[in-house]
């Protein structure tokens, strides 16, 4: 491994490149109302951005998992960086709600790429037995996004107009492209003997599901992980439009809630010390499964207010940060090669 210097330099860059899509994903939450009535549609067909973000996310991941194992990780990597510069810029001419939903989908096909190379360099660069601190590290990293990117996305949306919010992130994934290239090492070679080809491809995936230990985390901790998504597609319409709270108002809230979630991530380091990565997995999940029974019961008989959703959400998220990084980083364990493979199918699981 590098010198302790260049380590902790990698690190923050993996960290900030996962952070490309939950910028893109949060920054222009406070701006629905304004893009609901620029497009002339509703804060809730915006949202279908979101979701349409989501699914490209998801196929993105199993894209670009054999094309880092063929290519090394750095040229995938900046061929979907510009993809993101190039979606964002068509995000910001949209002149009607279908066509921002279809660029945000070819954004995410971008972005994702990011997201898959910093995880698979986790192991290119780290032992084995690192990866789950390092991967808690890197969220906290990526747990700027829910402090920052709506207090950025509420100002330049009020500002400049909500168009500039894409402006922003375009700039951001090019500022990424560069420090990628001049400080990031190359932590795989290419190896000419992953093919490329649709069949050899899903062979190459299904020798990674037939792993027992790959398939019971990856699937456990995506059932874990997917509130949080759901969270934070439609947080806009539950605390703008049911609890009647303004921009600024949700941009402290979405921050609140985020502490919940980088707290107990950051907990999880200092629980490795004495815990192994599956004894905090498993009690992780004895907590989150009947908070989620509560939080769903409350919410379809109507007893929650605002203050008990809060607490509840809290509780969840919190519970999602002890999870996820254990979840990922067991997954991860069997392989040396086709890490890139498995880290795609690990974040296609998550989405």
């Amino acid at each position: 491994m590098s010198p302790s210097h260049n380590r902790y330099l990698i690190i923050i860059i993996l960290g900030a490149l996962s952070t490309i899509s939950p910028f893109a994903i949060d920054m222009y939450l406070p701006a629905f109302p304004d893009m609901a009535v620029a497009l002339h549609t509703s804060t809730a067909r915006i949202s279908l951005s979101i979701a349409s973000y989501f699914a490209g996310l998801a196929a993105g991941q199993l894209f670009y998992g054999p094309l880092l194992d063929r290519f090394s990780r750095k040229l995938p990597l900046y061929a979907g960086l510009c993809l993101f510069i190039v979606a964002s810029m068509l995000c910001l001419g949209s002149h009607d709600v279908k066509w921002l939903i279809a660029m945000r989908c070819l954004q995410a096909l971008g972005g994702c790429a990011a997201q898959v190379a910093a995880m698979s360099m986790v192991r290119d660069f780290f032992h084995v037995n690192e990866t789950a601190k390092i991967i808690s590290l890197l969220i906290l990293i990526i747990s700027v996004s829910p402090f920052l990117a709506p207090s950025v996305g509420h100002y330049v949306s009020d500002h400049w107009g909500w168009q500039w919010v894409f402006v922003v992130l375009a700039s951001f994934a090019f500022l990424m492209m560069l420090v990628s290239k001049w400080c990031l090492p190359e932590g795989h070679q290419a190896d000419r003997s992953v093919s490329l080809k649709p069949g050899p491809i899903l062979r190459n995936y299904m020798e990674v599901l037939r792993e027992p230990q790959f398939t019971t985390y990856a699937v456990a901790g995506a059932f874990a992980f997917s509130g949080l998504l759901v969270y934070v597609s439609s947080s806009p319409i539950i605390f703008m439009e049911v609890f009647h709270v303004n921009g600024g108002k949700f941009s402290a809230i979405f921050a609140g809630l985020a502490v919940g979630f980088i707290g107990a991530n950051q907990i999880n380091v200092f629980l490795l010390r004495k815990f192994t990565s599956a004894q905090i997995f498993r009690t992780t999940l004895l907590v989150v499964c009947p908070v989620s029974v509560v939080f769903l019961a409350g919410t379809y008989y109507g007893w929650l207010g605002l203050p008990s959703t809060l607490v509840l959400l809290f509780i969840a998220l919190s519970s999602l940060g002890l999870a996820y990084p254990n979840a990922a980083a067991l997954s991860l364990v069997p392989f040396d090669r086709n890490i890139g493979s498995a880290s795609a199918i690990i974040d296609f699981r998550t989405k």
